[in-house]
């Protein structure tokens, strides 16, 4: 894994150890930041599967071209498009797994981007989501603690 990817990374989990992807299929990675997790998704879908990331920022974009180029993977079918996740300009139908990792939690309609992710999924498609959800208060020690991990997660969130 290149190091400017794990650097960048600010995934709360592992959506490709559990989305099942298999050979040849096509993957989206919804907030694909540094292409962490678009590299893993480009080892498991092979030669012949596709995928593309999507992140609103640019800059994150241009990371990740760099991360690919890093990990020898240039010549894969990989597209690394800015977007916005509510509105992925993808087609209906159009991947095999939607995975995202840490990202829908700073959208802030997070029910647009679940029905865009539906909606670019084909039939028996899989969504393949890990990320952070609060349902009860946290210990004041506790989140002094992880202050510092939150922040690199949510900075320039917008939200």
């Amino acid at each position: 894994m290149p190091e400017i990817g794990i650097n960048l990374s600010r995934g709360c989990g592992n959506p490709t150890g559990f989305a099942n992807l298999q050979s040849g299929e096509v993957v989206v990675d919804f907030g694909c930041g540094a292409g962490i997790d678009v590299i893993l998704a480009a080892h498991r879908v092979g030669r012949q599967g596709r995928v593309v990331g999507l992140d609103f920022a640019p800059q994150m974009i241009e990371q990740a071209k760099q991360a690919v180029i890093a990990s020898g993977l240039q010549e894969r079918d990989i597209e690394l498009r800015t977007a916005d996740l509510e509105n992925s300009e993808m087609p209906d139908g159009f991947a095999d797994a939607v995975i995202s990792n840490c990202v829908i939690n700073l959208c802030p309609d997070k029910k647009a981007v679940y029905e865009e992710a539906c909606r670019i999924l084909r039939p028996g498609g899989r969504l393949a989501i890990s990320d952070v959800v609060l349902t009860e208060e946290i210990d004041p020690r506790m989140r002094e603690r992880f202050q510092e991990y939150w922040a690199g997660c949510l900075g320039g969130s917008g939200s």
